[in-house]
C-alpha cells in the first residue's frame, strides 16, 4: 500500500507539473517545428537562387561565345544585382575582364579583377584574379604594380605561376637576371603538373640565358684584353 501511494504520488506530481508547464513543451515543440521547417524552406530557397545564378552565368558564357558583348554584360549586371552572394558573380567578372583584355580596354578589365580580389570569398578565385590583374597590370606598362599584386600573397597551387608572372614583370622592367631567376623557379616547381606552359618558360630562359653568354667576337675580345694586361 505505501509503495501503491508513492507511486500514486509522483503520478500526481507528474500530471500537475505537466498542467503548469505543458503549454511551454507544447509551444517549445512548435517552435523546433517551425524551426526546421524554415530551414529547410531557406536551404531549398538557396539551391533555386544557386540554380538561377548558375542558370544566368551560362547565359552569359554563351553570349560571350556567340561574340555578343552587350548582351553578357547586362546579364553580368543581372547576376551582381539579383545574385550579388553568387560565387557565380566573381566568375562572371572574370570572364568580363577576358572580354576587356582581349579589346584592349584594360582599365575595365583592371576594375572587374580588382573587384573579385577585394570582394570574393573563394580563396582561389582571389589567386587567380591577382594572376591575370598583374598581366594587365604589366600590358598597361606598370611592372611595378604587378610586383605589388603579386607579393605578400600565399599563392598556394599556384605559385610556379607566380613565379612565372613575376619573371615577366622584372622582363619588363628590364631586370633580365630576375626574370631568368623567377622563371627558373617556375621551372622547378612545375615539374610536369601541366600548371604553367612549360614549352613557353623554356623558350622564356633559353633567350635570357642566350643573352646573358658572350657573343664569340665579344669572347675574343676580352681573351685579348685579358692576355695584354699580363
Amino acid at each position: 500500500m505505501e509503495s501503491y501511494l508513492s507511486e500514486k504520488e509522483q503520478w500526481e506530481a507528474i500530471k500537475s507539473w505537466f498542467r503548469e508547464n505543458g503549454l511551454w513543451i507544447v509551444a517549445g515543440i512548435a517552435v523546433g517545428a517551425l524551426g526546421i521547417g524554415g530551414w529547410r524552406w531557406w536551404d531549398s530557397h538557396l539551391d533555386q537562387v544557386g540554380r538561377e545564378a548558375s542558370g544566368k552565368y551560362e547565359q552569359m558564357l554563351t553570349s560571350l561565345g556567340r561574340g555578343d558583348r552587350t548582351e553578357a554584360l547586362v546579364l553580368l549586371g543581372d547576376l551582381e544585382h539579383n545574385y550579388s552572394s553568387s560565387p557565380y558573380v566573381d566568375q562572371g567578372k572574370l570572364a568580363a575582364a577576358g572580354v576587356y583584355v582581349n579589346v584592349n580596354e584594360l582599365d575595365k578589365a583592371n576594375t572587374e579583377l580588382q573587384a573579385v580580389i577585394q570582394h570574393s570569398k573563394d580563396p582561389h578565385l582571389v589567386l587567380l584574379a591577382r594572376l591575370r590583374l598583374a598581366r594587365v597590370q604589366i600590358a598597361q606598362r606598370k611592372p611595378d604594380d604587378a610586383l605589388a599584386t603579386l607579393n605578400g600573397v600565399e599563392p598556394g597551387a599556384f605559385a610556379s605561376r607566380f613565379h612565372e608572372v613575376r619573371g615577366d614583370a622584372n622582363y619588363a622592367k628590364g631586370d633580365k637576371a630576375g626574370a631568368l631567376t623567377e622563371y627558373r623557379a617556375a621551372r622547378g616547381m612545375d615539374m610536369g603538373s601541366g600548371v604553367t606552359d612549360t614549352s613557353l618558360l623554356d623558350l622564356k630562359i633559353s633567350d635570357l640565358v642566350a643573352d646573358a653568354a658572350p657573343s664569340p667576337s665579344t669572347a675574343k675580345a676580352q681573351t685579348a684584353l685579358t692576355e695584354a694586361a699580363k
